[in-house]
C-alpha cells in the first residue's frame, strides 16, 4: 500500500490548513507592490482617481478660457439643517475673486449613491464636471465636450 493512505479507509488523510477553526484566510489576500503601501486602493482613491481621469482632458483643453481653477473631491457638502427635502447637490461651484482661484468641489458620496454601477459612476461624474465648467463658460454643455448627453 501507499504510504499517506489509510488502511481501514484507502483514503488519503486531509491536510491540515491555516483556517482550522472556519475563520476565513489569514494575512493579506494581496500584496502590495511596494512595501509599506496599500495593495487595494480605497473607494475614496478610486474616485478621485476617476475625477482626475475626467477633469485632465477638460481642463487642458479649455484652461486657456477658464483661467486658474481649482479641482477637489469632498465626501458630501454642509447642508443647513432646515434644508428640507431638496436634492443634495452634486458639486459646487465658486467663483475667484482677484487672485482666488474659481473652486469646482465634486460631492463623491451623493454621486456614488445615485450610481449602480461603474459605468454610471463614470458618466455621471462626467456629466457633473461638463455641466459646471460650461456654467463657468458660458456656453452650452455640448459645446464642452461632444461627448455629452442630456
Amino acid at each position: 500500500m501507499d504510504e499517506g493512505v489509510h488502511p481501514a479507509t484507502g483514503q488519503e488523510p486531509r491536510r491540515r490548513t491555516r483556517d482550522r477553526r472556519g475563520r476565513g484566510m489569514r494575512g493579506p489576500g494581496v500584496v502590495p507592490d511596494w512595501p509599506g503601501t496599500p495593495a487595494l486602493r480605497t473607494a475614496r482613491q478610486k474616485f478621485d482617481q476617476l475625477v482626475l481621469d475626467v477633469v485632465t482632458p477638460l481642463d487642458e483643453k479649455w484652461q486657456r478660457h477658464l483661467g486658474l481653477v481649482e479641482y477637489a473631491v469632498e465626501d458630501a457638502p454642509m447642508l443647513p439643517d432646515d434644508w428640507g427635502d431638496e436634492t443634495v447637490p452634486l458639486s459646487s461651484l465658486v467663483r475667484g475673486k482677484g487672485a482666488s482661484p474659481t473652486r469646482l468641489v465634486i460631492f463623491r458620496r451623493p454621486i456614488e449613491h445615485r450610481a449602480t454601477n461603474r459605468d454610471e459612476l463614470e458618466a455621471m461624474v462626467h456629466t457633473v464636471v461638463v455641466e459646471q465648467l460650461a456654467e463657468l463658460l458660458g456656453i452650452a454643455p455640448g459645446q464642452v465636450d461632444e461627448r455629452y448627453t442630456d
